[in-house]
């Protein structure tokens, strides 16, 4: 440095030999430094600076401002064809753009085509502190993206050694290994005492302070200083990663060309913790904490190895069964701890080898390995459905779901990954389609009937757009009035030249979202369709729990009643015991202003639930429609006719009709009838049929029953 170039003038002797020494040090770092004041006004540089500019010693002087510096600069042939006023404009923009403490960059060319890479950070208490590096070598060499990422990290330790205002343990040696000076940030690291921060303290009386508060090499006290001395003379740059206490410090070492060296020292255990914990995130559920897609897929590619010589293992895709019922009733809070407590289920019927994961959503996946055969698979799988079908308490609440399991075996089912996971999926699918809370093993030929499954889906899509959907309907006869006083609307659906069943394509429409349009339009065809009957005549919508999402249902019963110019005393709307599982308000809510507003519930299916008694407390529906199951075996069983029996009273206490489906002899309909049935429905009477059909039926006044259809009476 040029005498007076950086010189602090103070009368503090103490502080002026720190200055001094600070110089000294900043003398010897490679490159251009110079500090701006907020005023833009030169406070400090050195020779490397005015070398690099190509200044003359003289020509710079403390005080000057950066406009005076910049001019001088360009008339050297410094910042290209940008003229000194432009330069000048754009680089103080840069500089007042970054005074939050961030290090900013840039590159320019100088005189000589030299590429210079400045690098400025703010200080409130000093200003700009500026580096200006020559890298046109670099660059020329094309040096590795790594070689220059150290060689920014040394510029950036430099740096910040240089202001000495970083977050980082500081320290500086000299040759003979004393120190010359250190910051706060390395005491308190280290838990230093005062007197081994004083300038002069000897390399060795620090380290074996550190030895003593637990950092060694596993060594001796001799062991561990003679280690850190032979790192030091290597007069090479070093990074090295040290235990202490718990804590994990990261040390780097910088040689200065005197044979002193500077070193920084920063705690990094949390960015070790948070490394980790990022890594484990990246491959494991948040949720459940078990591997997630990512981490099951490498499993199972490290696993084709050994199904390439034959030996086995066994992929099983595990999926909750009625779980999308309690996410839609229960809320996501409650799935969200019926998701943990079935993963916990799940890993307790595993064994040590084996690998657990949550692929998403209810869906989970086991690798089972070894396996000897796929008898274990299947005792594994037996495990997993008992474990399932055990009642979940969250909150007060029971619930009951249960697992459905698909296993596909390696080799013989697959040698690869997305061969074996894909087949599966399909033995899954098949377990599903035959019943849930069963297991099932991939057989050949499953893979046309999920292909099927997915024209059925995609056709159900663009069904709507295509008028492919369509009604029919079936009366209920009133047992008093010997007439036709409801009809029941129901869905068909006419798809590559064929109709297709209801349960086959609603369990889809469920599962898609896809039954709140449809559900919709069923509503609003059937409302049209029964304001052109008899006034006194009902028509019955089936609502799906999924269309009870909307909030606005009571609303949607509002506009197709209103546009249909039909009374709301003529609809009845048929709901399952499925939507009141949950015994949610909203739902209770918005079934109390249907039926406030006239609106008929009824509840189908009953019996075939769970609780069929407390749902009955739940709401005070107007119908009890009693399964066809029952009806069935009555002439054959007793069960069947006490049950009916006893419905059929039940209704009558609390108020509510009762309407028996399924009838099909004449010898049924006199059992029911007996019993004070109100209405019944089935085959005996007419089957469903178009809506001119119905139109006509609806003409007689008083029917008689036969096989086949109804006639006048």
């Amino acid at each position: 440095m040029m005498q007076g170039d950086m010189s602090v003038r103070t009368e503090d002797t103490g502080h002026l030999a720190e200055t001094l020494l600070l110089d000294a040090a900043l003398e010897n770092i490679p490159y251009g430094f110079c500090v701006w004041s907020p005023q833009f006004r030169l406070v400090m540089w050195n020779k490397h600076y005015r070398d690099i500019y190509g200044f003359a010693p003289d020509a710079i002087q403390r005080g000057m401002s950066l406009e005076e510096v910049i001019q001088l600069s360009s008339r050297l042939g410094n910042h290209g064809a940008v003229g000194p006023a432009e330069f000048y404009e754009n680089y103080t923009e840069q500089l007042l753009a970054n005074r939050g403490g961030a290090r900013a960059k840039s590159r320019e060319v100088v005189h000589g085509g030299r590429t210079i890479e400045t690098a400025h950070v703010f200080s409130p208490a000093i200003g700009w502190v500026i580096t200006h590096e020559d890298i046109t070598d670099e660059i020329v060499r094309s040096e590795s993206v790594q070689k220059r990422k150290l060689e920014l990290e040394r510029q950036n330790i430099r740096l910040d050694a240089a202001v000495n205002n970083i977050s980082q343990g500081l320290c500086m040696m000299d040759a003979r290994g004393r120190l010359v000076i250190c910051n706060e940030p390395y005491a308190r690291i280290y838990d230093l005492p005062a007197r081994l921060l004083k300038p002069g303290t000897q390399l060795e009386d620090i380290l074996s302070h550190l030895f003593d508060q637990g950092m060694s090499a596993g060594g001796t006290r001799e062991e561990y200083i003679t280690w850190r001395r032979e790192m030091i003379a290597r007069r090479e740059y070093g990074k090295n990663i040290h235990e202490l206490n718990n804590r994990t410090i990261m040390m780097q070492h910088h040689p200065m060309k005197d044979g002193g060296w500077v070193s920084t020292h920063e705690d990094i255990t949390e960015q070790r913790q948070n490394e980790a914990r990022i890594r484990h995130l990246a491959r494991h559920d948040a949720l459940t904490d078990l591997p997630n897609r990512i981490e099951f897929l490498e499993q199972m590619s490290r696993t084709e190895s050994s199904l390439s010589r034959g030996e086995l293992a066994a992929v099983l895709y595990i999926d909750l069964d009625h779980f999308k019922a309690v996410n839609d009733t229960l809320g996501h809070a409650v799935g969200d701890e019926v998701i943990k407590q079935a993963s916990a289920r799940l890993w307790g019927t595993t064994r040590e080898t084996d690998v657990l994961a949550r692929l998403g959503g209810d869906e989970f996946a086991l690798l089972m390995r070894p396996v000897e055969d796929a008898a274990d698979a299947a005792r594994l799988a037996d495990r997993i459905i008992k474990a399932m079908s055990a009642p979940f308490l969250i909150g007060g609440q029971q619930i009951d779901i249960g697992a459905s399991v698909g296993i596909a075996v390696g080799p013989s089912d697959g040698e690869k990954t997305d061969t074996l996971m894909k087949n599966a999926d399909l033995a899954l699918y098949k377990a599903k389609s035959d019943g849930r809370s069963t297991y099932h093993f991939f057989e050949s030929g499953m893979d046309a009937a999920l292909q099927q499954r997915r024209s059925i889906e995609a056709g159900l899509r663009v069904a709507l757009q295509r008028n492919e959907l369509r009604l029919v309907f079936q009366p209920l006869l009133g047992m008093s009035e010997n007439r036709v006083t409801c009809v029941e609307a129901l869905l068909r659906w006419d798809h590559d030249n064929r109709t297709i069943s209801p349960a086959e394509f609603i369990p889809i429409a469920e599962e898609t979202g896809l039954i709140v349009p449809i559900g919709e339009w069923v509503l609003r065809e059937a409302c049209k369709t029964a304001a052109t009957w008899p006034g006194d005549v009902r028509i019955a919508v089936n609502l799906s729990p999924i269309q009870f999402k909307n909030r606005d249902l009571v609303g949607l019963v509002k506009s197709a009643l209103a546009d249909a110019k039909l009374a709301p005393t003529r609809l009845e709307l048929e709901i399952t015991e499925s939507l009141l599982l949950a015994d949610s308000d909203s739902t209770i809510r918005a079934l109390h202003e249907l039926r406030a507003m006239g609106v008929r519930i009824s509840m189908d299916d009953f019996g075939t639930g769970y609780s069929s008694l407390s749902y009955l407390r739940s709401f005070p529906f107007d119908k009890i429609k009693i399964d066809r199951s029952f009806m069935r075996d009555l002439t054959k069983r007793g069960d069947s006719l006490a049950i009916i029996k006893a419905v059929i009273g039940l209704g009558q206490s609390l108020g509510m009709a009762t309407t028996a489906e399924g009838v099909e002899t004449e010898e049924q309909l006199e059992m029911v009838r007996s019993q004070g049935c109100s209405e019944v429905q089935g085959f005996l009477f007419s089957p469903p049929v178009p809506a001119a059909a119905m139109a006509t039926l609806l003409q007689i006044d008083h029917v008689t029953p036969h096989r086949g259809g109804m006639r006048a009476s």
